[in-house]
């Protein structure tokens, strides 16, 4: 790199030496002010360029969904719903070319009310803000908090990157996306192959038999038991991605209840594109230690999964159709099974703004009948 200030010191001298030469009237104070200036104008342009290279090392991206919902269960009852459901923030810094700064901060809801029972409309959330990394050419660790390395959506929710209005059931109530933890993580690349890996150990839930209800969102959260995730992908064959991830917490309440320990999720995905087709298909599964002392509802929910199944089709770049069959049961006393089907079509204007439609029905189980909610959604969406 030509540094600014020598070299315009540099033209200081010959000028002056040039305007010397060419009239005899310039006088050494005259030089001597000239060559001031001219290093007042290298001083200046250096700083110019130092601020540009620091800008050059921030980045600023984000995303934001807005939704409407007019769903209706058995009863009649309605849900008519419009909600700014996301707007994030991402911001990035790079230390040096191999230490990075990441975080994302989410305003859920448009509008946080502070209430004694905190039953405000929305909340500020911190879901990522981390430290990386790079250790080798194929490795990298971080520490801080961080999105878990589980199922399709949980790292990657981006409102263009999904069809539907509304993410997955299987990855809300099973896979309890959007989680995050803190803690620290090993990510990389066996050799030159096709399979990369994730470890972490973190935090972990603090639910009891309430999965998604356990997230702690790294807000003063127990860390009396940890969690150890595992991860392996392949992405081998031109189109396909195939993985799957183990989650064991040593304990699901963080050794306040006796009469429920550990808890096991296993998941495995599965993307394939051929064309203008797309399959995706995702399965989870919590296992958890339940005691016979404890409740009955509790025992119910020692074990919970689901699935889903995915096509879509894009006949033109801008649009695209598609159709998900989701079931899922997160236990309970009773027939607690639950299912939903949804079609609907997806719209790019951009490839970062999306407009997006579907039609979804729902059956439950005898325990959650009234809750079933059949109708449309619509929804917009963006990312930069």
């Amino acid at each position: 790199m030509i540094h600014p200030k020598p070299l315009l010191s540099s033209l200081a001298l010959a000028t002056a030496m040039g305007l010397s030469s060419a009239a005899s009237a310039v006088t050494d104070e005259e030089f001597k002010t000239l060559q001031d200036q001219l290093n007042q104008l290298a001083d200046a342009v250096e700083s110019s360029a130092g601020d540009k290279a620091g800008a050059s090392k921030v980045h600023i991206g984000g995303y934001g969904e807005l939704h409407y919902n007019n769903l209706e269960d058995p009863s009649g009852a309605k849900k008519e719903v419009l909600d700014f459901h996301r707007f994030v923030l991402e911001f990035g810094y790079d230390f040096t070319d191999s230490i990075r700064f990441f975080s994302e901060v989410e305003l859920e809801h448009a509008l946080v009310v502070d209430t004694d029972d905190g039953s405000g409309p929305g909340e500020v959330e911190l879901e990522q803000a981390y430290v990386e990394f790079d250790l080798t050419d194929n490795m990298e660790a971080k520490g801080g908090l961080f999105l878990m390395p589980v199922g399709i959506l949980n790292e990657t929710h981006e409102p263009p990157t999904f069809y539907g209005v509304e993410r997955n059931p299987i990855e809300k109530n099973i896979i309890p996306t959007t989680w995050w933890e803190g803690g620290a993580a090993l990510t990389g690349r066996i050799g030159d192959s096709a399979v990369s890996y994730d470890l972490a150990i973190t935090s972990g839930l603090d639910g009891g038999t309430s999965i998604r209800g356990g997230r702690q969102k790294v807000a003063k959260a127990k860390a009396s038991d940890l969690a150890y995730t595992g991860r392996l992908k392949y992405t081998g064959v031109p189109g396909l991605e195939l993985a799957g991830t183990v989650n064991y917490q040593t304990d699901m309440t963080q050794s306040a209840d006796p009469n429920i320990g550990a808890g096991t999720l296993l998941s495995a995905h599965a993307i394939y594109n051929i064309s203008d087709f797309q399959l995706r298909a995702l399965y989870g599964n919590w296992d958890i230690d339940v005691s016979s002392a404890a409740s009955a509802s509790d025992q119910a929910k020692d074990s919970q999964d689901g699935y889903y199944v995915e096509g879509s089709w894009k006949p033109i770049p801008k649009l695209g159709v598609f159709a998900r069959y989701n079931v899922w049961d997160n236990g309970g006393i009773g027939d607690t099974e639950q299912t939903q089907t949804d079609v609907g079509v997806n719209y790019w204007p951009h490839e970062d703004v999306v407009i997006k439609f579907d039609v979804q029905s729902q059956s439950h189980g005898d325990a959650k009948s009234s809750g079933e909610l059949d109708g449309f959604n619509l929804g917009i969406g963006y990312q930069f």
